[in-house]
């Protein structure tokens, strides 16, 4: 059979869409990526090859030794779908040397269309059908708590009938979209009227989910930052209308429910693992707050092995914690235990697949190992 000789085509104009095409030659190509919106941030991208079929690809990604994180491209590997629907990893190759550091990602898919990204996307328009299914759930209220600056909705399910009142919150930085996978699993476990976990849940609290906290940036495309080029992530302390009103909405709407526990979904580029981030350095840290977080992580590194607590962010000295950051605010506002959950972009190197690296259906099951962790939590408080 004859190798085609016409060249590839390279599409991002979609839903989180993110590359810049410099040249094509064949079935090989030069790239780069998109910064941010107003901002120096860049790392996410998401693109699409067409007349692919059977042939070698390989796609080098251009200057990444300015990325956000250049520490995480070594051992990264892409994820790549013909279906849009399972996400394996492509062999990947980062040398730091090349043209200011390149990625090159080589692939030989069996159909035409071929879909690469920084992690397996998570679409507004899924993020609809999260929001749609989860509403019409026995007892569950849909609230918009606000809009962004491109006027989209900053969406709210809220469920229960206990009298903790408990808020999970994903995707301040949209290009971590392993977080709404997470939170895809957590909203399964906590309206499914047959899971034992979700109804003892439901029984002891009133939850406050926000499955996407930056509709704007996640459909732009962004790695880190809303519409504007904010991280929505260092608005805390003093959110705006003008510049983040996602977190306006949000931090109004807990001040009005009153916070007993948080989690903030995230996703880290460069460490290998699961882990979670707390808020020792606040002002005002109780004993009471710190004996909770640590019992936490105690419970979740007993309930899968998915969890660790040996790597991690270094903890912040006593009174340094930064208040723009929403577990510090929060636990300094309100008192509570909060938390930042951190997934890999990688792979989680304890438990390695080789096929999928960390995945969305590895971060689904991570959202009900949580909840699960967070009843014993509650069972078991002093």
């Amino acid at each position: 059979m004859n190798t085609p000789n016409f060249a590839i085509e390279i599409d991002a104009a979609f839903d989180s869409g993110n590359i810049e095409v410099r040249s094509i030659s064949g079935a090989e190509a030069d790239l780069g990526i998109r910064r941010d919106t107003g901002s120096d941030f860049f790392q996410w991208f998401h693109f699409r090859v067409s007349g692919a079929s059977g042939r070698d690809l390989e796609l080098r990604l251009r200057g990444l030794r300015s990325s956000a994180y250049p520490s995480g491209w070594p051992d990264y590997r892409a994820a790549v779908s013909e279906d849009r629907r399972h996400w394996a990893r492509a062999d990947t190759e980062w040398d730091p040397n090349a043209d200011g550091g390149t990625l090159t990602i080589r692939y030989t898919p069996s159909s035409d269309l071929t879909w690469f990204a920084y992690f397996a996307p998570y679409s507004f328009e899924r993020h609809q059908d999260l929001i749609a299914d989860a509403s019409l759930a026995p007892g569950v209220t849909a609230r918009v708590l606000g809009r962004s600056l491109d006027g989209r909705t900053i969406d709210c399910l809220e469920l229960g009938e206990g009298p903790r009142e408990v808020w999970l919150y994903a995707r301040q930085h949209p290009g971590e979209s392993m977080a709404e996978w997470w939170m895809e699993g957590a909203l399964g476990a906590l309206t499914d009227p047959s899971d034992p976990v979700g109804r003892a849940l439901r029984q002891r609290c009133r939850f406050h989910i926000v499955p996407n906290c930056n509709p704007d940036g996640s459909v732009r495309g962004h790695l880190r930052t809303n519409a504007i080029g904010v991280n929505l992530n260092r608005e805390w302390a003093a959110p705006s209308a003008g510049q983040s009103p996602e977190v306006l909405a949000i931090r109004g709407a807990m001040d009005e429910s009153g916070v007993d526990f948080a989690m903030d979904i995230h996703g880290d580029e460069a460490i290998p693992a699961v882990f979670l981030a707390g808020f020792e350095g606040i002002p005002s840290i109780t004993e009471r707050q710190l004996t909770g977080y640590q019992r936490y992580r105690t419970i979740l590194a007993r309930r899968t092995p998915d969890f660790q607590t040996k790597h991690g962010y270094p903890v912040a000295p006593a009174g340094k914690g930064n208040l723009a950051m929403s577990t510090n605010q929060l636990a300094e506002r309100f008192g509570c235990v909060s938390m930042t959950l951190e997934m890999p972009f990688k792979d989680n190197d304890d438990l390695p697949c080789p096929e999928q690296g960390w995945s969305p259906e590895r971060s689904m099951v991570l959202g009900r190992d949580c909840l699960a962790a967070l009843l014993e939590w509650l069972e078991t408080e002093g």
